[in-house]
């Protein structure tokens, strides 16, 4: 019974210490392995640079919270440490307002669907980059298929009838052209990246020429 309640306590003061108002002074950002900047804890207890985890957020599903690079644990809160919110340096403000609208999306309910529907030219933003993004995951073409859908929906609820469908349906046709949108993007993804990495092999081989000169 003794050891239960040591146990007890124990596991009631790692957690008491896990969800602290500031990230413990001998901890660095799991994701970059640097000093947190701009620190924020996630809802399941671990901290990371807000910047950071907005950036692993972007390598992810545009319509879902991030999944907590430590447990696995669905991210929708950002909490700041407290001392942020009186700063007024230009790059913390623009990483706090990112991480307040982080937050507004995954906020649930009701005012969650509404701040997705406001936030909808930044999802497909979001959604567009990561589709020209030859190392991205493929969550992005099921989206952008699921947009279609919504799309071809919204279409048969107008009156309007000005696209012509060629005996397929306004769905599949929708579908269709969600997909061929999806392998251009991809397509021009690829190529950027090649034209990139011309780019830093030229300027690498130029620097090379100068060190031997």
């Amino acid at each position: 019974m003794e050891t239960e309640v040591k146990e007890r306590n124990f596991e009631e003061s790692r957690g008491n210490k896990r969800f602290t108002e500031t990230p413990p002074d001998d901890d660095c950002c799991p994701i970059c392995f640097g000093s947190f900047t701009v620190p924020c804890r996630s809802n399941c207890g671990h901290w990371y640079c807000g910047s950071c985890i907005l950036q692993f957020w972007n390598y992810s599903s545009a319509s879902m919270p991030c999944k907590c690079p430590m447990c696995a644990c669905k991210i929708v809160n950002l909490m700041p440490e407290a001392p942020l919110q009186q700063q007024q340096d230009q790059e913390v403000t623009q990483v706090l307002k990112s991480v307040q609208r982080y937050n507004l999306l995954f906020v649930g309910g009701a005012l969650g669907y509404i701040q997705k529907l406001r936030q909808l030219p930044f999802f497909m933003k979001k959604i567009f980059q990561g589709l020209m993004d030859p190392d991205a995951n493929d969550t992005y073409i099921a989206e952008m298929r699921l947009f279609a859908m919504l799309l071809s929906i919204i279409y048969r609820a107008t009156p309007f009838d000005f696209l012509p469908t060629g005996g397929v349906g306004i769905g599949r046709e929708f579908d269709f052209s969600a997909i061929t949108l999806v392998l251009i993007l991809r397509l021009v993804g690829i190529y950027r990246r090649r034209q990139l990495m011309q780019r830093v092999r030229q300027v690498a081989t130029v620097e090379l020429l100068r060190e031997g000169t």
